[in-house]
């Protein structure tokens, strides 16, 4: 018998390698690369994902933390998107991974010219479930990210490598490209338990 406590192991599996990687100070492209391969595991189902933490807003898209590193090394977080929802134009000031897990988001990036000028940075991209897109300062941190779809919710799980609720990024204005700091914060005070594995060893008593 499956219980609510058995079901959130994924992300407790996910919480642990991730610690374990973090914890061996790699280089940021050795660690994007194998944080990518343990999120595109998770990803490939939802039955992890605890209930409240797929709730939409009818106005905002909101950001659920699933956890936090405690000396703030990385974060996992649950982004829902209700229908038409997006961001304002923003940056993350650390690497980030972003993994869909239901419906699917549109991405454009965006860059400096030589004038100084905020311009599109490629073409527009389609995230789809288990697909897996990659930013950072060193490659490209400002983007603008939407709900695909104008009638149903779409979730994706983030991967950031900082407690990015905390961190003091910007977002641009699109016609003059000029930067305001922010701090996202979480959309909620609960958080998943996942160290609750006493059904687990009760299984194992005589």
């Amino acid at each position: 018998m499956t219980t609510k406590t058995d079901q959130i192991v994924p992300l407790r599996n996910f919480v642990i390698a991730m610690t374990e990687l973090v914890s061996q100070s790699k280089d940021e492209v050795t660690l994007v690369n194998a944080s990518s391969k343990l999120l595109s595991k998770l990803i490939t189902t939802d039955t992890w994902l605890p209930e409240f933490c797929t709730i939409p807003h009818p106005d905002f898209y909101q950001q659920y933390l699933l956890h936090a590193d405690p000396l703030e090394r990385f974060s996992v977080v649950s982004f829902v998107w209700g229908p038409g929802q997006k961001t304002p134009i923003h940056d993350h000031c650390t690497w980030g991974l972003i993994g869909m897990l239901k419906g699917a988001e549109i991405g454009q990036r965006f860059k400096y010219d030589f004038m100084g000028k905020l311009v599109s940075d490629g073409p527009e991209t389609m995230l789809h479930p288990g697909g897996i897109e990659v930013v950072s300062p060193s490659i490209g941190d400002i983007h603008i990210v939407s709900n695909a779809f104008s009638d149903k919710t779409s979730i994706s799980i983030h991967v950031y490598g900082a407690n990015i609720g905390a961190v003091k990024r910007h977002i641009y204005k699109p016609d003059s490209g000029e930067m305001k700091n922010f701090v996202s914060g979480y959309s909620s005070q609960q958080t998943p338990n996942l160290w609750d594995r006493s059904a687990e060893i009760r299984s194992q008593l005589n």
